[in-house]
């Protein structure tokens, strides 16, 4: 069964909040957009976006074995991921702003290069697991059935719209780069939107469950 479209919008709108968010991987794409081109920004953003599919299998049987292990287990995972997320939220809140994007120094590579450099960044990155097995069961409905299915389309979703925003990126690479340098406060003001987003659903589940 396919997620709901209440769950497919939410989750969603959570996403792209929370993508577009200065963080390593987009200011990254950004600089070397500005340093290197459009086509070589758009490619290692499109290398970091596709890192999520490793994350998505992770996550999806982690949540499988989990619900086969015992649901306790399950809901103990969703109420830690509840945690985690206030605790990146609290972060988020209480950040300062002040993201800058500079040109990379980077030497001439390829295309297919800076393509594996941004799949293999975001693939081995622990913090980003760590993210996903927190993240996608938030929104994954028990009433739904099968929470493994539901997980991978929702970490598949998250690949999609993150492939379309880094795109953007590094297409705009050279306005939004010195859009955000001429304007700190834009950087410290999205950290708080996504602040509030991760807040807003750890507690959603701690009080809900």
């Amino acid at each position: 069964m396919l997620i709901s479209p209440e769950q497919f919008l939410g989750f969603l709108g959570a996403a792209l909040l929370i993508t577009i968010s200065p963080g390593p991987d987009n200011l990254m794409v950004l600089s070397v957009g500005m340093s290197r081109g459009r086509r070589q920004g758009m490619m290692f953003g499109l290398g970091c976006a596709l890192g999520c599919l490793s994350h998505t299998i992770l996550a999806t049987l982690g949540v499988g074995a989990l619900i086969k292990a015992s649901p306790l287990a399950f809901t103990a995972l969703k109420v830690a991921g509840g945690l985690y997320l206030i605790w990146l939220g609290w972060g988020a809140l209480r950040s300062h702003g002040g993201a800058r994007v500079e040109g990379a120094g980077l030497p001439d590579e390829s295309l297919r290069k800076l393509f594996a450099k941004g799949l293999f960044a975001n693939a081995i990155n622990p913090k980003v697991v760590l993210f996903f097995l927190s993240f996608l069961p938030q929104f994954v409905l028990a009433e739904r059935g099968d929470a493994s299915w539901q997980t991978a389309q929702l970490g598949l979703l998250f690949t999609a719209q993150a492939v379309l925003v880094f795109g953007l990126l590094g297409y705009f690479s050279g306005a939004v780069g010195a859009w955000i340098n001429r304007t700190p406060a834009a950087g410290k003001w999205m950290d708080r939107v996504a602040g509030a987003i991760f807040v807003g659903l750890g507690l959603r589940l701690i009080v809900a469950r």
